[in-house]
């Protein structure tokens, strides 16, 4: 019996095998339909990849969008960085920029200033918002030589004077500001005349200087310049204070009024100079005898 059993056993593994073999012939073989085990089993295959499939799809691509997130943001971040730090850079050649500009200008104009002493500055300070107009400081004092009521200018035109001065610094009050007593003797270059008046005043709403005290019968132009006199006393002769925009008619004295542009930028201030003009001494020959008949 056990033998039997065991002979039995070995048929039945043949005969699944040979069973086997032939499924798999047949199912290679081409043919326009399949068997319906066939399509069971292919359908059943199908539907459990598609159950276990699309969860394991959806959390797949869950963690791939987190990931692909992170990754997004750190580029983000970083190319923020960049960005802020080109807008500084970008932001410090401009402003490298108008400082050699100015520089070059001033240089410019300090190799014209022959017959004047130049100190050359920066500005260091500025008054408040609502007196903008008024006073600014600079980085140089009595050590550097700097004196009160020496005239300021830019490289493109008369700024103010020096108001107040310490040991390394000084004060300039600028010609826009309020002062009622600030005057500064001008000259009007016509084409056929010098016409006299006196800066007294600023516009703030126009930003123009008032140009008063001119004769009526004088003919005045814009596009006219205007310089300083040198009459004054403060200001030394032939600085550049700006141009004529308009003119009016003063409504009691026989005067008009002119207004200037001023040529200088009052607004935006980073270089300034000093200058004083330098006095030429003239030797005067002496009659030996006129000397000698004053001394008796």
């Amino acid at each position: 019996m056990p033998q039997f059993f065991s002979n039995k056993r070995l048929i039945i593994l043949l005969v699944s095998m040979i069973v086997l073999v032939a499924m798999i012939g047949f199912s290679m073989k081409e043919r326009e339909n399949i068997s319906w085990p066939e399509q069971f089993l292919h359908d059943t295959v199908g539907w459990s990849q598609s159950i276990f499939y699309k969860p394991a799809h959806f959390v797949a691509g869950f963690f791939g969008n987190v990931v692909e997130m992170k990754q997004i943001y750190e580029q983000n971040k970083i190319l923020k960085k960049q960005l802020n730090e080109y807008d500084k850079l970008a932001s410090r050649v401009k402003d490298l920029k108008k400082d050699n500009e100015t520089l070059r200008q001033t240089l410019d104009k300090k190799e014209s200033l022959s017959d004047f002493t130049v100190w050359q500055a920066t500005v260091i300070g500025r008054s408040p918002e609502k007196l903008w107009y008024q006073t600014v400081q600079i980085d140089k004092g009595k050590q550097a030589g700097i004196e009160p009521n020496m005239a300021v200018i830019s490289a493109k035109g008369l700024i103010g004077k020096v108001d107040k001065v310490s040991a390394f610094h000084s004060t300039i009050e600028l010609i826009s500001s309020h002062d009622p007593n600030s005057r500064i003797s001008a000259v009007i270059h016509g084409e056929d005349e010098r016409i006299h008046g006196l800066i007294q005043g600023y516009d703030p709403k126009r930003k123009v200087l008032l140009m008063k005290m001119i004769g009526i019968d004088k003919e005045l132009k814009k596009g006219q310049t205007v310089t300083t006199s040198g009459y004054g006393g403060v200001f030394p002769k032939g600085l550049e204070i700006g141009k004529i925009v308009d003119v009016e008619p003063d409504k009691v004295e026989p005067t008009q009024t002119a207004y200037i542009q001023p040529a200088a930028d009052l607004y935006d201030i980073d270089h300034v100079m000093v200058v004083k003009r330098t006095m030429q001494e003239v030797d005067v020959e002496t009659d030996p005898d006129q000397t000698e008949e004053e001394g008796k």
